[in-house]
């Protein structure tokens, strides 16, 4: 079990040109290879060890963010870090024929898992590997922009937030779902849950130990939720609020570009 304790820090350097990668410092032009090679790992077997290690409480996540989207048909909407396409599959069919869901992550293993699930599902969409720190979208395109547990992985946050509010249309509304800071008094508990059944989750299940021990350190590095609410209005949005889920384990953001 690791006493490492949260980070409160607004930025993602340590010392100038690097990042964390869970607890350890590295370059920053070497972070998104090493989260490449943790999702690569982990792509066949996401969606199992996601339901192990929440217990299925993703799936409510995921519906309260849905919901909290409030997408109507017609609408134009962006799924950043999208994985195997869960928001992005729920997206579409609230969007319906006459909308267009965009499902996007800057990993081709996770994306052709996605992709697939979304042709099983009937739901033919466009889909394309993109950093979201350099969005191929023009201003102002999208009604809503997502990214589900993405965020954190991310070398510049602040540099992606700024790009998803850019591609956002006056009136439109980002909702970003992460793990985030859980309450105090189950913070013993959670840490030894983090630090010890995770990792033998991973080793039992996928066969990849290393990689959830990465996932782990990575929530302790994520901002809390009020400094996460600083850096949206930062990126320029407004009527920022965040609602905190399951004693703050994951909390949902959002905020509208005015």
């Amino acid at each position: 079990m690791s006493d490492k304790p949260y980070s409160s820090a607004e930025g993602d350097a340590g010392q100038p040109g690097t990042t964390h990668f869970g607890f350890q410092q590295v370059a920053e032009n070497d972070k998104a290879r090493k989260v490449a090679e943790v999702f690569h790992s982990v792509a066949s077997r996401y969606d199992v060890m996601n339901d192990l290690m929440s217990g299925g409480m993703h799936r409510a996540w995921k519906a309260f963010t849905v919901a909290r989207a409030a997408i109507r048909p017609g609408m134009k909407v962006l799924d950043i870090a999208g994985g195997t396409g869960d928001l992005a599959k729920a997206f579409a069919r609230r969007a319906g024929p006459t909308g267009e869901v965009w499902l996007t992550d800057i990993n081709d293993s996770m994306l052709r898992v996605g992709r697939d699930r979304m042709l099983d599902a009937g739901l033919l969409m466009p889909a394309a590997v993109c950093d979201a720190e350099k969005l191929p979208f023009p201003d102002g395109y999208f009604d809503r922009v997502s990214v589900a547990f993405g965020l954190r992985n991310m070398t510049h946050k602040d540099r992606a937030l700024a790009e998803m509010a850019r591609v956002l249309r006056p009136g439109g509304k980002l909702l970003v779902l992460e793990f985030s800071r859980v309450a105090k008094p189950l913070r013993p508990v959670y840490d030894w849950y983090s630090f010890n059944i995770l990792p033998w989750l991973g080793r039992k299940v996928a066969n990849d130990e290393t990689s959830y021990r990465y996932l782990a350190e990575s929530i302790r590095m994520h901002p809390d939720q009020d400094t996460l609410k600083g850096m949206l209005e930062q990126a320029g949005l407004a009527r920022v609020q965040y609602f905190n889920l399951t004693a703050g384990v994951v909390a949902l953001h959002e905020g509208l570009r005015l």
